[in-house]
């Protein structure tokens, strides 16, 4: 009967462990990649005004000191507004992962960037007109600002769209797939949270006291979330030298270790949550003493 016991508590136990362990993966998963305030907040932090800007910068013809000086002014003046319409985007696109929406739909209004980059443009040459324009007759100026006008609503069309109907079969099927995946990943983390309580309960069903069940579980816990803890440090300082011989660019790889630190954090919060329960749980199976049965 003990054999049969201590097998039953050996099986559990590794069951456990690997519940455990499986957990935290899941729920570094729905706290980070399936989390949108994480994404908003990553995609933030690497200064998406800035790659957008040197994106527009490669599209507005001439290199002439104005040009740049209005495309710093123009996305100072969008930030928050940009940020606004990241964070909608984003919010969509979530929407539709998670299964809250069948459709997606995604825009980006273009004109406020066009309306904002021609003021600037016009306030800056005429601030400081370049070398081409200067003696000119405020008519001549104004023909080259209307030029330049014209040439940026020829080059920024009035919004960015793109829905399912817009993108091809095959990475609508990819998003399909992608859907169906994260729909088992959220099914999986309430499943686990089940299982886990499960086998927590039949482990102390099997000991039937509270010293030999709090050790038990203490031993596994305290091993599980170490193993956690360790990978979630280990892993970034085997993956960022790799990330550093793909050739990125500065502001993205300067980005990198940070996302990675931060996708990390919830599992290592889960693993010193689990460490710390552990360590409770042994003390109390080392202290706590029985009540002595009265004749």
């Amino acid at each position: 009967m003990k054999f049969l016991k201590g097998l039953a508590l050996s099986v559990l136990s590794l069951l456990l462990f690997l519940s455990l362990s499986v957990f935290g993966l899941v729920l570094t998963l729905n706290y980070t990649i399936l989390n949108p305030d994480f994404v908003a907040s990553e995609v933030d932090r690497l200064d998406g005004c800035a790659l957008a800007e040197e994106a527009l910068s490669q599209q507005i013809p001439g290199d002439e000191p104005y040009i740049t000086e209005a495309l710093d002014n123009t996305f100072a003046e969008l930030e928050p507004w940009l940020k606004e319409q990241v964070n909608s985007n984003i919010n969509s696109s979530y929407d539709y992962l998670l299964g809250k929406s069948e459709g997606l739909t995604l825009s980006l209004p273009m004109q406020p960037v066009a309306d904002a980059l021609k003021g600037n443009i016009r306030e800056a040459i005429l601030n400081t007109p370049p070398p081409e324009l200067a003696g000119m007759p405020p008519a001549a100026v104004e023909m080259y600002l209307e030029e330049v006008s014209r040439q940026i609503d020829e080059m920024l069309p009035p919004s960015f769209e793109l829905d399912l109907l817009s993108i091809s079969p095959e990475v609508r099927a990819q998003l399909e797939q992608a859907r169906e995946i994260i729909g088992y990943v959220q099914l999986g983390y309430k499943a686990l949270i089940g299982l886990i309580l499960l086998l927590v309960g039949l482990i102390i069903l099997i000991n039937r006291e509270v010293r030999s069940s709090t050790r038990s579980l203490g031993t596994t816990f305290l091993i599980s979330g170490a193993s956690g803890y360790a990978g979630a440090i280990i892993v970034p300082n085997l993956v960022q030298p790799q990330l550093v011989q793909l050739g990125l660019p500065t502001q993205i790889q300067g980005w990198l270790p940070q996302l990675i630190s931060d996708f990390v954090t919830p599992l290592q919060m889960l693993g010193i949550g689990l460490m710390a329960g552990g360590i409770v749980l042994i003390i109390v199976s080392f202290v706590y003493k029985p009540r002595q049965p009265s004749f």
